[in-house]
């Protein structure tokens, strides 16, 4: 929502400028600046900095649009306004396209590499209180979210289930007690405990650290006994080990490296003379 990411803009700029950017009394009038690609990637950040003129004397003109591929040499977009809130600014805007660019492009590879064969999830290890900015970056490149949440979807994961007698009951008494439209994804490390979380009737079955030939097993029973289930496989996958999921028969994998791997894109912003 637009409220979000003005208050994230304004969060960002606090940080950075505390109490005043030092410069300011050195500085005067109006310039125009560019952002130019320093290296190949996907583009993203636009979304948030379309609004950074509501509150900061700054006109942006994006020539590129989240999701462009981008070559080095290419020029992201144009600014002008007070001289003062450009410099201000400067840093956290490259932040901003920098860090979510460089997570759009490590996303494009993995969705590249699988060819759309499959869909291709991030996960919720992203950085404290980025969690919305680093999905959507995510998502510009091609991914789909998984939970945004704890109150999204309930995975009930090897914590939660040590705490009952097995998955069936454990699933038993969330039906009972969670809202009636709430899907429930169980973490499964073994084909048994895959079979008997199916048979409980959950929405969504994780194949986690499983092997090829038993994540095809889980597959196959879903085939013939839970058509419904949805598959998702997980642990430890990289981009360099992605590709072996793809003719498994499953839904989706889903990888934290798609975020906490991503390096940021070289860009740089230079003042027009």
């Amino acid at each position: 929502m637009k409220f979000k990411k003005i208050e994230f803009l304004k969060e960002a700029l606090r940080e950075d400028i505390g109490r005043g950017d030092l410069a300011r009394f050195i500085i005067s009038g109006r310039s125009e600046a560019f952002i130019r690609a320093k290296q190949d990637g996907v583009l993203a950040g636009v979304e948030y900095l379309r609004y950074i003129n509501e509150i900061a004397d700054i006109n942006i003109k994006f020539l590129k649009n989240d999701g462009d591929e981008i070559k080095v040499g290419d020029i992201i977009c144009e600014l002008d306004g007070d001289s003062k809130d450009l410099l201000s600014c400067e840093r956290v805007i490259l932040d901003i396209l920098q860090h979510s660019s460089g997570i759009a492009t490590n996303a494009r590879k993995f969705v590249k590499l699988t060819q759309n064969k499959i869909k291709i999830l991030d996960t919720r290890k992203t950085r404290p209180l980025l969690r919305e900015f680093e999905k959507y970056s995510a998502k510009v490149g091609g991914v789909t979210n998984h939970r945004l949440g704890l109150d999204d979807c309930l995975m009930l994961k090897d914590t939660h289930l040590a705490l009952f007698e097995n998955i069936t009951n454990a699933v038993e008494i969330a039906r009972e007690n969670i809202p009636f439209t709430t899907k429930i994804e169980v973490e499964c490390e073994t084909y048994e405990m895959a079979v008997e979380a199916m048979d409980c009737g959950v929405e969504i079955i994780m194949c986690d650290n499983m092997s090829d030939e038993e994540i095809k097993k889980v597959v196959e029973y879903r085939n013939e006994f839970a058509t419904q289930t949805l598959i998702e496989a997980s642990g430890n996958i990289t981009i360099e080990t992605i590709e072996k999921y793809i003719n498994l028969g499953i839904d989706a994998v889903s990888s934290g490296s798609i975020i906490h791997q991503a390096t940021f894109i070289d860009l740089s912003m230079k003042m027009k003379g």
